[in-house]
């Protein structure tokens, strides 16, 4: 199988969003659902999106340095 990023979902209450997609990235995310389904097919390439965005943010070292700024400076009451 290829090494791909994203192998499994975590089981979890999701919270509906409504996004527009160009078509390009509509079209790799189809092909990475196929890609990670095999030749079932069986991957609804909507599911893909929370774990592609957790794994980007996890990975965005800007984002994680900032995120510990915020969380150890001290809060005004």
């Amino acid at each position: 199988m290829t090494d791909l990023k994203i192998r499994e979902f975590p089981d979890e209450k999701p919270v509906r969003m409504t996004v527009a997609l160009p078509p390009d990235i509509h079209r790799d995310l189809l092909a990475y659902a196929a890609l990670l389904s095999g030749n079932d097919g069986a991957t609804d390439p909507a599911r893909l999106v929370a774990p592609m965005l957790r794994q980007f943010m996890m990975s965005d070292k800007g984002f994680a340095r900032a995120r510990r700024q915020v969380k150890a400076a001290p809060s005004k009451k």
